[in-house]
């Protein structure tokens, strides 16, 4: 188990050593851990390396000009020139929180970026601001859509936070698909194997095989097939990339780039980058705020109160699991991986961060 301060020092190290400003460094980390706490490893130290490798190959820009470059009152474009994507994912949220407070709501497009995390962080940051937030993210393509053999769209996740009063506020924060990508990765660094319904092999075969897509194979949408509503999943991944990357200029579908080294950079491109969306909505643009938090809270006791299935306490509220986990993590520690740890490792090494 490590502590939350102790790889806090390491990781801003790297990101420091790699030529990120001290605040930048400590954005980057402070995401990145904050997945390791809520349970999303995936999104967690695990992309240390695939960072690293990234900005090794000179595919990341670790001094970036993050700017504005359209808007109105209420929405901005925004270029966030080749950056670690969570430099230009918080800027662009708090973008969309300022012009919310103005306006009602913000919303905000970002192009020119990368893989950012974990998308429910940039949706909380609208919580402390009497806000709703949202968030979603195309990313490369690892996805064949429904009847496809092909990968041609990401994982494409959304998130939303809404704020309530007593009650914990509710945060739901998932892939358009049955599994993340890098939870793929995870249950190959364990030597695991995949259930059914969530990857298929490079013909279209079902398999259970993690390594699958590093030989032509790709995960299934959200339903897994189209008896059990793939094509759902396929519409939602559809909405976010449009949103991310028909939107705001960036690259879309199979011509999103990579984020990972050992995929080559796409032959041909649609636009700059990955690309996100985000949104802020001031509560009281709808209503008194304490009116909302007050029907929220009971909105979350009506489905936490109503009767569980055997061998449960209660309905599941979307953020109960990852807010339990956090406060289990935050009091453990955090406990990574073997393979995790010495990729870690090894990228502290060559860059001269002293780790264990």
């Amino acid at each position: 188990m490590y502590s939350t301060s102790y790889l806090e020092g390491v990781i801003t190290a790297i990101f420091s050593k790699m030529g990120c400003s001290k605040d930048d460094a400590a954005t980057i980390t402070e995401i990145l851990l904050k997945a390791e706490l809520r349970d999303i490893s995936s999104h967690g130290v695990l992309r240390v390396k695939d960072y690293y490798l990234l900005w090794k190959e000179g595919r990341i820009n670790t001094s970036p000009d993050i700017h504005i470059v359209h808007e109105t009152p209420g929405t901005a474009v925004v270029d966030a020139d080749n950056a670690f994507g969570m430099i230009g994912a918080k800027r662009s949220m708090q973008i969309a929180i300022q012009k919310a407070d103005l306006t009602g709501t913000g919303w905000v497009a970002t192009r020119n970026s990368n893989h950012f995390g974990i998308a429910g962080y940039y949706a909380m940051m609208a919580l402390k601001h009497d806000m709703i937030g949202i968030c979603v993210t195309n990313a490369n393509p690892s996805v064949a859509p429904t009847f496809s053999v092909e990968r041609l769209i990401g994982t494409n996740p959304v998130a939303f936070a809404v704020p309530a009063n007593k009650e914990y506020d509710f945060v739901a924060d998932f892939a358009t698909t049955p599994i993340a990508r890098g939870k793929i990765g995870v249950a190959e660094k364990k030597g695991e194997k995949l259930p059914t319904g969530f990857v298929q092999d490079e013909k279209g075969y079902p398999s259970d095989d993690p390594s699958v897509l590093r030989r032509g194979g790709a995960i299934l949408p959200l339903g897994g097939d189209r008896v059990h509503g793939s094509h759902k999943g396929y519409c939602m991944s559809s909405i976010v990339d449009i949103l991310s990357g028909v939107m705001s200029g960036a690259n879309f579908g199979p011509f999103v780039p990579p984020a990972v080294s050992y995929l080559p950079r796409k032959d041909k491109e649609v636009g700059k980058g990955t690309g996100h969306f985000f949104g802020a909505m001031r509560i009281d643009a709808f209503m008194p705020a304490d009116e909302f938090r007050e029907r929220m809270d009971e909105w979350i006791r009506t489905f936490r109160n109503g009767h569980a299935t055997e061998g449960h306490d209660n309905i599941i509220i979307p953020g109960d699991p990852e807010r339990e986990a956090e406060e289990r993590i935050s009091r453990e520690g955090i406990k990574l991986v073997e393979a995790v740890r010495d990729d870690l490792k090894e990228v502290a090494e060559k860059l001269g961060v002293d780790f264990e």
